[in-house]
């Protein structure tokens, strides 16, 4: 980028900014996504969004195609929240969704808390560098789906109208720790029986409801963890994911209905967070719908199940997101795969809507 003429900052959050200059004195057109990945994950997530950015950009150039408007390539700092809960942290804190010195201070698995990690990475930037509405007029990102709709349906193209409403709710089971050889069956608090009833119960009751709601228990700690004692106590999360809020509020309805004891044991539960269905901007869903059809590619309308940036900046800025298929609708693990076909027909995508949005 910087070969290409780009003028490279970063801000406080270590977001980076690669801006190629307009032909007028006008707000900036971002688009970009991240870099970083979960453990053990994939080579397309996130990256692929970036690299198609700075294709899009390179072409641009190279190409001498006009452009009024100055385009800022992105990159997203903590998108995934693999090492520094929360998810997504630098796009929130940059549009405000969450306190910045909370953010510094959420820490890994090692103790090491973010505000450490960031002044060692030595992408640390200033604040007057962030993404503000101000300077920018629309934001765009590339992502793999991450899931099996397009593949399955035969397209080559999601045109993304927003991302899903969800919550994540960690339960807790207290039971009483005890010898696995002497305490007799009907006199045990087993926390981790409880808790295994406890997800038949969620399964059975959310199942109940709309057929397009997703939900999953993701992490499970059993303590002590040792296979000659009794556990005493269980905790597990659930993440539950739905495009209309009214569902999402009967989730919430199902897990206040949970039994406060089960199996002789405690039951308690707590909201880690929440995110409202976001609608993206409706003038740049049909521009991507638009230009997918003019080049003849197959596509389809759709809702993101996955959180990203996008659903963040779309709070302060126009935005909108374009997917492209994931084979097998593998992500977040390391058969990820999308085809260089499909690759390339979303970068194509992605250049035709920038130039597009430059003449607005």
């Amino acid at each position: 980028m910087k070969v290409l003429g780009a003028d490279i900052v970063t801000d406080d959050m270590a977001n980076i900014y690669a801006t190629f200059k307009g032909s007028e004195d006008l707000p900036r057109i971002a688009v970009g996504s991240h870099c970083d990945s979960v453990v053990q994950g994939g080579n397309y997530d996130g990256i692929l969004g970036v690299i198609s950015a700075m294709e899009v950009a390179e072409t641009i150039v190279t190409k001498k195609i006009p452009h009024r408007h100055p385009i800022t390539v992105m990159i997203w700092t903590n998108e995934e929240g693999a090492r520094f809960d929360p998810a997504m942290m630098s796009s929130g804190v940059i549009t405000g969704k969450f306190d910045k010195n909370k953010m510094l201070a959420s820490k890994d698995k090692d103790g090491i808390t973010f505000g450490e990690a960031l002044d060692a990475s030595g992408y640390k930037g200033d604040e007057k560098n962030r993404m503000n509405p101000k300077e920018y007029m629309a934001f765009v990102e590339l992502h793999i789906e991450q899931g099996p709709v397009l593949e399955a349906a035969k397209m080559d193209i999601g045109v993304v109208e927003g991302v899903v409403g969800m919550v994540n709710y960690e339960f807790e089971f207290i039971g009483q720790a005890g010898h696995a050889g002497t305490v007799p069956q009907r006199m045990r608090k087993d926390a981790l029986y409880a808790a295994s009833e406890a997800i038949q119960y969620l399964h059975r009751e959310l199942d109940k409801l709309d057929s397009k709601l997703v939900y999953t228990t993701g992490r499970i700690i059993c303590s002590p963890n040792v296979h000659t004692i009794i556990p005493d106590d269980v905790k597990f999360t659930l993440d539950a994911r739905h495009q209309d809020p009214k569902i999402v509020q009967q989730v919430v309805d199902v897990i206040e209905n949970i039994p406060k004891e089960l199996a002789k044991c405690k039951v308690s539960y707590r909201k880690l967070w929440s995110r409202k269905t976001v609608a993206f901007n409706e003038d740049l869903v049909d521009l991507v719908e638009k230009n997918a059809k003019e080049y003849g590619y197959s596509c389809m309308r759709m809702y993101s199940g996955p959180g990203h940036d996008a659903q963040f900046v779309a709070d302060i800025l126009p935005t909108t997101m374009i997917f492209v298929p994931s084979i097998g609708g593998h992500s977040h693990c390391e058969i990820e795969k999308t085809s260089l076909d499909n690759c390339w027909k979303g970068a194509n995508v992605l250049l035709k809507t920038i130039l597009d949005i430059d003449k607005k």
